[in-house]
């Protein structure tokens, strides 16, 4: 091939080519979709506005009197009565008795459970005479009884229960009858009683007066040695 047809050619190839392209050109124009405007909705406001509160209902009505009950008279005004004192009782004058009761033996046992108050005791019994005019304030003196400042505990009482008793579950009491010492302690101590009998509750008992201390009786104000005084001992 001659170079010049092969210059022309090529000229003509890529005029076709150029062509080619601004044809595609010219169709993609005018295939594009065309834009739509979409115009701007406007925003809704909503206002929470809270709804005031109902009036109170109105108050029912008073009811109406009864016509079958007195027909509406007014009630008579109340009247106060006061009370009337009562009569004052004078109480009868009591008078000793000739004989003073007999005293009554004091019980030492042990309790089945421990108690916060503290027992009984005993309060002695004074005795005078005088005469005069006038009024006046002194010390006096009189005549008491024994009066107890320790007992068995209840250990040493466990302790002193008879044996077979206390493995059969007995329980039992014994009465002594001892004399006070000025040193407190009890002397002379006698079996008087005892329940169940057999058992060894009394010689139990006898063994317990060692731990007994009493204060000695008074006459006149001055303790006095010997006077006898009777003890019971319990163990439940």
């Amino acid at each position: 091939m001659q170079p010049k047809r092969m210059k022309h050619w090529r000229w003509g190839a890529a005029g076709l080519v150029a062509l080619l392209h601004l044809g595609a050109f010219a169709l993609l124009g005018q295939v594009r979709p065309e834009a739509r405007f979409t115009p701007a909705v406007a925003p809704i406001i909503v206002d929470l506005v809270r709804p005031e509160a109902p009036p109170p209902p109105p108050p029912p009505p008073p009811p109406e009197p009864a016509r079958t009950q007195g027909g509406g008279a007014p009630a008579a005004p109340s009247v106060v009565r006061p009370a009337r004192p009562r009569p004052v009782q004078p109480r009868p004058e009591v008078t000793a008795p000739p004989r003073p009761a007999p005293e009554q033996p004091l019980v030492v046992g042990a309790a089945p459970a421990p108690s916060p108050t503290p027992g009984p005791g005993q309060g002695g019994q004074g005795t005078g005479s005088g005469g005069g005019i006038g009024s006046g304030v002194g010390p006096g003196v009189g005549d008491g009884p024994p009066r107890i400042i320790r007992g068995p505990s209840v250990g040493e009482l466990r302790d002193l229960h008879p044996p077979e008793a206390f493995r059969r579950r007995i329980g039992g009491r014994a009465t002594l009858a001892c004399r006070v010492r000025l040193d407190t302690t009890l002397s002379d101590c006698r079996l008087v009683d005892e329940t169940p009998t057999g058992m060894g509750f009394g010689q139990a008992a006898l063994a317990a007066a060692r731990y007994f201390r009493f204060r000695p009786p008074t006459q006149n104000g001055a303790p006095i040695d010997g006077r006898e005084v009777r003890v019971g001992v319990e163990w439940p």
